[in-house]
């Protein structure tokens, strides 16, 4: 099988050594090797934008040279070039060919005997809805955030980790973004916190009297969940207040 020499580095790949490519057919149907990946594989879901249409459908950019095609069959409506879908990415087994679809709905599960409650899962967000959003589990599950238990921003093709809340009866899954359980949860809380004051040199001007919106946009926490964040690592005199901030503390 050929690997291309534009992905050949001659120092990390002697003959006889093992590297982990991704095969695909090229614009020629040749199968090919490519140390690339695309944005995603057969099986997984993936966020793509529309590069080109033809009559009979359209191709989307996933990552490597070759766009991923999507038949018209496979199109729930016009494929407008730049826009943006969430797609599956199958496989036509008389051509032996990767293709997209747009219907997806086919390939989701709601056999979910093998998950558990408190599970940390990784999930795509598909869209938008007056409860919150619908996102992609694992590349298999359907599932929802609720807009109540949201402290960040999200927006459709985010990948995020998430929680298994609660299974429903008819398969579908409640997902929190935050670990169940106070401890946990105060730990992740904690680490925002701190990750935030670092990357801003160790000092931020913002404290527990800051606007709802400001706390929002800079640790992802609600006002009432950062405030008690705030507190506890003040009392664990890892932080201190100054002026209108907080910054490390380093005593």
């Amino acid at each position: 099988m050929l690997l291309p020499n534009a992905y050949v580095i001659d120092s990390e790949m002697p003959i006889g050594s093992t590297v982990e490519v991704f095969i695909y057919t090229d614009s020629e149907d040749r199968v090919v090797a490519t140390t690339k990946y695309p944005y995603a594989m057969l099986g997984e879901f993936g966020y793509f934008t529309v590069v080109d249409y033809q009559r009979y459908g359209a191709f989307v950019n996933w990552g490597l040279p070759k766009d991923l095609f999507v038949p018209l069959s496979q199109q729930k409506c016009h494929f407008n070039i730049g826009k943006k879908f969430i797609l599956r990415v199958c496989l036509d087994r008389e051509t032996g060919r990767l293709y997209g679809t747009h219907k997806i709905g086919k390939w989701l599960s709601y056999k979910t005997d093998s998950l558990v409650k408190n599970q940390k899962v990784s999930i795509l967000v598909l869209s938008k809805t007056p409860l919150g959003y619908k996102v992609i589990v694992e590349n298999l599950y359907e599932g929802m955030l609720f807009d109540n238990e949201i402290f960040e921003r999200l927006s459709v093709g985010d990948r995020r980790e998430a929680y298994i809340k609660n299974i429903r009866h008819d398969g579908k899954l409640d997902l929190t973004l935050q670990p169940i359980g106070k401890k946990a949860t105060a730990d992740v809380y904690e680490r925002k916190v701190l990750d935030t004051i670092e990357s801003r040199g160790g000092f931020i001007g913002l404290n527990t009297k800051s606007s709802a919106d400001d706390i929002m946009r800079a640790f992802s926490l609600s006002k009432k969940s950062f405030k008690r964040t705030v507190n506890s690592l003040i009392l664990d005199k890892r932080i201190i207040l100054e002026g209108n901030g907080i910054k490390f503390n380093k005593n």
